[in-house]
């Protein structure tokens, strides 16, 4: 059901431009420009640096924030709501610094090139889902920033798991290729293979584990991406209040779109939903076998509970 209500959101997403909008303070350099600069000369392997300023005072800016994961948790759907701030400049596309050994050889200044120009004032963010999952991301993040604020949106780890199946699915299906039936990655001799891929990015536990050996809890927001589709507000306030954004976003910019069945959004007017590849129906799993497949998550479930002292609507 989950997947269904999150089919949505299109957002036909508007192609990052060069703000039109003044810059505040644009003739003296700020705070977060000057720890850029610092950061460059610290992490990067070449001294010669491109601010990419443009002469309205925006620029090329590393970002404040990261939404790291998870695959199929909502992340798109968040980063959509979360751009309906004034104060938010989001990259487009997934960047994959941290986590692809040829993007992260190209260092930092190719990083800052992948990001929107933004104003001063504006937080920066980025969202790339395997970051969560990807052992050598965390310390890379850190050695950048040890300030990062960063975003992770979970859901029921069993409905990850079909969501994850149903993506590449649909990706094999589009390029006319045969793809096995989810059954014949759940089950193996008999039992549930837990050697499936899709199944170890739903062990949160394990990876947050890797995540809070360089970065407190109270750097690391979790958004409920179950409620995050049921009632997108609440939760969007919440992340508002994590990154100290003035409440700019309200009630009024979400709309449940009857004929699709999920939340869309209104901004100034003008109405977006996701991409319809969003939200697609997850195929049909034996009963017994999703019970089999809940009953795994159990444990790991109750051992990430425990590790962020909070606990989730998960079967």
């Amino acid at each position: 059901m989950a997947a269904f209500l999150l089919g949505a959101v299109l957002l036909i997403v508007q192609p990052q431009i060069v703000p039109s909008r003044p810059a505040i303070n644009s003739n003296a350099e700020t705070s977060s420009q000057s720890v850029q600069r610092e950061l460059l000369k610290k992490t990067s392997q070449k001294n010669d640096f491109k601010e990419n300023i443009h002469s309205n005072g925006s620029c090329q800016q590393l970002p404040q924030t990261i939404i790291i994961g998870v695959r199929k948790g909502g992340t798109r759907a968040l980063l959509e709501m979360l751009s309906l701030h004034p104060d938010i400049a989001a990259a487009e596309s997934e960047v994959h610094f941290f986590d692809w050994e040829d993007h992260y050889r190209n260092g930092l200044q190719w990083y800052i090139n992948q990001m929107p120009f933004s104003y001063p004032h504006q937080i920066t963010v980025e969202k790339t889902p395997a970051y969560f999952t990807s052992p050598k991301v965390p310390e890379r993040v850190y050695n950048m920033n040890q300030s990062m604020k960063l975003l992770l949106i979970l859901r029921d780890p069993s409905e990850r798991v079909l969501s994850d199946y149903t993506q590449v699915f649909y990706n094999h299906m589009q390029k006319h290729k045969p793809y096995p039936s989810i059954e014949q990655f759940l089950i193996k001799n008999g039992e549930l293979n837990v050697d499936y891929k899709a199944i170890n990015r739903s062990l949160y536990y394990i990876h947050m584990q890797n995540w809070l050996k360089y970065f407190p809890l109270d750097h690391i927001h979790i958004v409920d991406g179950d409620k995050l589709i049921k009632d997108p507000f609440p939760e969007i306030e919440k992340v508002e209040r994590f990154l100290k954004l003035s409440p700019q976003i309200n009630a009024s910019n979400f709309y449940f779109n009857k004929t699709k069945g999920f939340y869309c959004l209104r901004d100034s007017g003008r109405e977006r939903c996701l991409h319809e590849s969003k939200g697609r129906a997850h195929p049909q799993v034996d009963t017994q076998l999703l019970e089999k497949l809940q009953e795994y998550f159990h444990e790991p479930n109750k051992k990430f509970f425990e590790l962020v002292g909070r606990t989730f609507d998960w079967h």
